[in-house]
């Protein structure tokens, strides 16, 4: 693997990865601007601009665009997140000045003609109405908002929906002057990739920009909360969450290692004892979530009215269990999870541009996959004992969805966590 960055003057970073041998390749525009740069107003309108970039440009029609790209056999998505935006396509290796010239050009040329901002606006409040009706997707929002209430950071990505019934083009235009600009942008692809092409056709369309110095408007402050929605459901939704570190944080590795062994798998801790053991649940999990300054342990499981009091008392004990015994064979476990998942996940162009584009954005170079795996294996089990006891005295929020008048608040289970 080859491994090229640039950057223009203006700001623009320009990362390649090329992987001998592959016919086809992955190329995109990361905009380091997502749900957490919204001021209150604005909740949502990222994912708007992600919609509305597809819906056509002064070159392209919203058909011209699908056709340029599925006309060579490839595939063009995007994707908003709390702190990107991604506009990426996946093609053979000879269309990759193509992707990129579609790519910029409904990142830099969106014409928000107010035809398909009407029907964009109608498309999105339908997803926000399926996103209402999913309680196991829904319930994520939830606890976002009551682990970072009234925070950009805390707000859905989505946004509410009178907010994006009333957003205007002059609100998305805005927005794109505010935070689209070269220096909030890097532009990454991988594969059958030619680095000093790329940069010769980035410098052609990006290099006459000016920069927009965006930055976040709020640090994420993580506050213990609770959120209860009684639903005539079939079970109880049960989500917590505990402040975790970072991506920059000493702990990070450890908190993923942490994480999959407690629900990562169906060898984890929770997976074994509560639906294996005594067949409380279907669905069981806990995962590691890190951003710019804040991070979160999650856990997540359903169950019915009658037992979630008694999965939610042993999904307590078994966390505090974790910080008293969690073996070495456990640890080794879960390192080997996250490494293997890390590792194959890289076999594929799309995931080596996007790995490039956000370590970039994260550390400001792009750690070789070695470090990732050596900081992975430095994990000890002493280290996730002591994040484990750190994770029970963390703040905690707690979102319960269905017929939970039989669940424990949150009170309860702090004083569970900590008796």
């Amino acid at each position: 693997m080859t491994l090229n960055l640039t950057t223009l003057p203006n700001g623009l970073r320009i990362v390649t990865e090329h992987m001998p041998g592959l016919k086809s390749a992955s190329a995109g525009i990361w905009v380091q601007a997502g749900g957490r740069h919204e001021r209150a107003a604005q909740n949502g309108i990222a994912h708007f601009l992600e919609h509305m970039a597809f819906k056509g440009t002064r070159r392209r029609s919203a058909l011209q665009i699908a056709e340029e790209i599925e006309d060579v056999g490839g595939y063009i998505n995007a994707y908003t997140s709390r702190e990107m935006t991604a506009y990426y396509a996946r093609v053979l290796q000879g269309d990759v000045a193509l992707a990129l010239d579609v790519i910029s050009d409904i990142v830099l040329n969106p014409v928000f003609d107010p035809r398909e901002i009407e029907t964009e606006r109608h498309v999105i409040l339908q997803e926000i109405g399926q996103a209402l009706d999913t309680p196991d997707d829904i319930i994520f929002d939830w606890l976002q908002e009551v682990s970072y209430p009234d925070q950009p950071f805390g707000r859905p990505i989505l946004g509410p929906a009178a907010g994006v019934a009333g957003f205007s083009r002059e609100d998305l235009t805005g927005f794109v002057g505010e935070h689209y600009g070269p220096d909030q942008m890097i532009l990454a692809a991988a594969g059958g990739v030619d680095h000093d092409a790329i940069v010769r056709q980035a410098e052609a369309i990006f290099g006459g920009l000016a920069q927009v110095g965006g930055k976040l408007l709020h640090p994420a402050a993580f506050t213990q909360g609770e959120r209860r929605e009684i639903k005539d459901l079939e079970q109880v939704h049960f989500a917590m969450a505990f402040e975790a570190p970072g991506y920059r944080h000493p702990d990070v590795f450890v908190a993923q290692v942490y994480a999959m062994a407690m629900g990562g798998g169906m060898s984890s801790r929770l997976f074994q004892k509560i639906r294996e053991e005594r067949g409380l649940c279907y669905s069981i999990f806990a995962q590691s979530g890190a951003y710019e300054d804040t991070g979160q342990i999650t856990l997540y499981a359903g169950t019915s009215e009658d037992e979630i009091g008694d999965l939610a008392h042993l999904t307590i004990d078994e966390m505090k269990r974790a910080a008293e015994d969690m073996s070495e064979a456990e640890v080794a476990r879960a390192r080997t999870q996250i490494k293997a998942g890390m590792l194959m996940g890289l076999e594929s162009a799309s995931s080596r541009a996007e790995r490039i584009a956000r370590l970039l954005a994260i550390y400001g170079r792009v750690p070789d996959v070695d470090e990732a795996v050596a900081r992975i294996d430095a994990v000890t089990t002493t280290d996730v004992r002591r994040f484990a006891e750190t994770v029970a005295q963390a703040p905690a929020a707690l979102a319960l969805y269905g017929p939970v008048d039989a669940a424990p608040g949150l009170e309860a289970i702090r004083a569970r966590l900590s008796a």
